[in-house]
């Protein structure tokens, strides 16, 4: 199926934003191909997760309200948002107050993907299936549009729902046992009082007492045991 392509797919994400004042990464869109994902949780106007899967050059967003949910009876709402670039899955810090999505931001599960069929047609479709290999959310999903309705405002609604399979369990809310980033081990209070909250795509170096500290916190996260990859 022949691709549809937006002049710039982050022209949109560049106009939300002043980068003059905020530390998200800019928006550069990569010329190389991947399959990383990522899930940040956001603490915004309200808390939701931000899922994303990269795809094109830039990370493909949706905004789920109430996070995944490894229970296949669950279809969690996941409101569509702009394509954000590819650095973007390494951001975990804080956006001031006053810019647009001001909060803190957490990495709170990346890994890879695969997508279950052609992801183009899935995505025209509304119909995307897709698997999961990541710290946290493993196995198959599906991303589900819905039929758009006056009260939408032309917002894009689509359902994520978890495929049964060996990662699947009624009930199962991730959300709920995990509340800690996949990349430093800290809560979101951390990420907004502690020293590191403000993001840099620079490397920062850390102090012997800062690694142990990111060390110990990761350690008392770390989930015990992994079920082999669903096929």
């Amino acid at each position: 199926m022949a691709r549809t392509k937006a002049a710039d797919p982050l022209a949109t994400y560049r106009a939300k934003r002043d980068f003059s004042k905020t530390p998200e990464p800019p928006p550069e869109r990569k010329r190389q191909t991947g399959n990383s994902f990522v899930i940040q949780k956001h603490a915004s106007r309200r808390t939701h997760f931000d899922f994303r899967l990269e795809h094109d050059g830039v990370l493909k967003s949706w905004a789920v309200t109430r996070g995944p949910s490894l229970d296949p009876a669950q279809k969690r709402l996941a409101v569509m948002t702009e394509d954000h670039p590819l650095e973007y899955g390494k951001f975990e810090g804080v956006i001031p107050k006053g810019e647009y999505g001001g909060g803190q931001v957490m990495i709170w599960d990346r890994g890879t993907w695969e997508p279950i069929g052609d992801p183009d047609e899935g995505l025209a479709k509304g119909d995307l299936k897709f698997r999961l290999h990541g710290d946290r959310l493993n196995g198959d999903f599906v991303l589900v549009r819905m039929k758009p309705r006056k009260e939408d405002r032309g917002r894009q609604n689509w359902l994520l729902i978890k495929k049964r399979d060996d990662y699947a369990g009624d009930g199962d809310e991730p959300t709920l046992t995990y509340d800690t980033s996949v990349k430093s081990g800290r809560t979101m209070d951390q990420i907004e009082h502690g020293e590191s909250a403000i993001w840099s795509s620079k490397a920062q170096k850390k102090s012997p007492t800062a690694k142990r500290a990111t060390a110990k916190l990761s350690a008392g996260t770390a989930k015990s045991g992994r079920k082999p990859a669903a096929r």
